[in-house]
């Protein structure tokens, strides 16, 4: 599988391009905004675009993809059912963050733990990990050794628990006991900034660290 990460939005979110390079089927991950400039990375890249993966349901990560879904017909999958509220509240979420109107939509399918996604001949496992918002999952590409998190995690540091439905404690358990088992060696393309690795941040990361446990 290959990928190609492209920021959207003001707030620079990590919206991901993944493709399976025998059949060019492609998918993009979280695509928050900037519809054109998205389509135009497909375009580049030759890839016929299948669907719409959502990691969790705010605006800055699912901005784009109603319109999208509705303009090329794709389905959307994901998030989990917990974060339906805030799918219902795009049109606040962006009166109140400065952004274009968005209307409410519901994903085609929604994902549960241990769900599989395919996107032409590769596979990505589902895995739920609520904190940040209830219905957060991560995509998870065990041959490449690759996860998107979303904003469960990110270089450094770890999602904010301070909006709506956020939960401290849940966030800490998702990552401490379904994100570090998946191994160090996994690379994560985190929903804003640089990629990392799980056994960089058990290392250094000041919130999930083993030092911290």
């Amino acid at each position: 599988m290959r990928f190609s990460i492209i920021p959207v939005t003001p707030y620079q979110q990590n919206c991901s391009l993944i493709w399976c390079g025998a059949t060019g089927r492609a998918a993009l991950i979280d695509p928050g905004g900037d519809i054109e400039r998205l389509l135009a990375v497909v375009a580049r890249h030759d890839l016929k675009l299948d669907k719409l993966l959502l990691t969790h349901g705010h605006l800055d990560h699912v901005g784009a993809a109603g319109v999208l879904s509705e303009r090329l017909d794709l389905p959307i999958e994901g998030p989990h059912q917990d974060d339906a509220f805030l799918l219902d509240t795009l049109p606040q979420q962006s009166q109140m963050f400065g952004f274009p109107h968005t209307e409410p939509f519901y994903p085609t399918r929604w994902l549960q733990q241990g769900d599989r996604v395919d996107v032409g001949n590769e596979t990505l496992e589902v895995i739920h990990c609520p904190g940040h918002t209830p219905g957060h999952v991560v995509f998870f590409h065990r041959r490449n050794r690759l996860a998107f998190v979303g904003d469960v995690l990110f270089k450094g540091s770890i999602g904010r628990t301070d909006l709506a439905r956020g939960n401290y404690e849940a966030l800490i358990d998702s990552i401490r006991n379904r994100l570090w088992p998946l191994g160090d060696d996994v690379q994560f393309v985190p929903g804003h900034g640089m990629m990392s690795s799980f056994g960089a941040e058990r290392e250094d990361n000041p919130f999930v660290g083993d030092r911290n446990a």
